[in-house]
């Protein structure tokens, strides 16, 4: 065999090599390319290996836009609906010296903080009809918030301006953005009890805001497993 020929031979099959590896990529491609529903459940660990999987209850996208305002604000009424009965009743019961409060979250519980991007952002109206109800009846209102303590003057200013007469708020400082949020949360509403108020209710978004104690009673807003902060 020449060295012409020799060559040729080990040219083709290097060509044939490319190509073989080519259609193994192509394949690859197309089979991740199926959507997610076109194939049953049990079928998709391979996929799973080259794509991270997703919450079965989440959208591709953590957008609002794939929750809509409209329904957000529904599902807020749904939840507050059922807390404003409770608030009448529970502030009518109050004992002789109790000083009553409400903790409330401030993102997409107080304020409509994912829908429009505005400021000062509004107040989320479901919310603030019983917190006006609480607070027109002698019912402190505190807000607990993951927002920095550098931002606290406007969001003061805009819980003001939305029509929350505030008590007090509490916001992170620099050690606490080190601190798991439940953690800081729990801490800052035990702060309040030992000021001698009785949290009649708890309302926020997301279960860090709910979790561990202090407080009679918890309602949840919707976050839609994550996508409104």
């Amino acid at each position: 065999m020449t060295e012409q020929t020799g060559q040729t031979r080990r040219t083709r099959h290097a060509w044939k090599r490319a190509a073989g590896a080519a259609a193994v990529t192509a394949a690859a491609l197309t089979a991740t390319a199926v959507p997610a529903v076109a194939a049953p459940a049990d079928t998709r660990p391979a996929q799973a290996a080259s794509v991270p999987a997703k919450p079965a209850s989440a959208p591709v996208t953590a957008s609002v836009a794939d929750v809509g305002y409209e329904t957000w604000q529904k599902d807020c009424r749904a939840v507050m609906d059922q807390a404003l009965p409770y608030l009448r009743e529970r502030i009518a019961d109050t004992r002789p010296g109790e000083k009553q409060a409400i903790v409330l979250d401030i993102d997409n519980t107080s304020l409509e903080t994912d829908f429009g991007f505005s400021y000062p952002q509004p107040a989320n109206r479901p919310v603030l009809e019983a917190a006006e109800y609480a607070q027109d009846h002698g019912v402190a209102l505190f807000f607990v918030t993951a927002r920095p303590g550098i931002i606290s003057a406007p969001t003061e200013w805009n819980l003001d301006h939305a029509g929350y007469e505030s008590s007090g708020l509490y916001v992170r400082g620099f050690l606490d953005l080190f601190r798991d949020v439940a953690e800081y949360k729990t801490a800052q509403r035990a702060k309040i009890e030992s000021k001698g108020y009785t949290i009649i209710a708890n309302i926020g978004n997301s279960a860090t805001d709910l979790s561990g104690g202090h407080a009679e009673k918890t309602f949840k807003l919707p976050d839609y497993d994550g996508q409104l902060s």
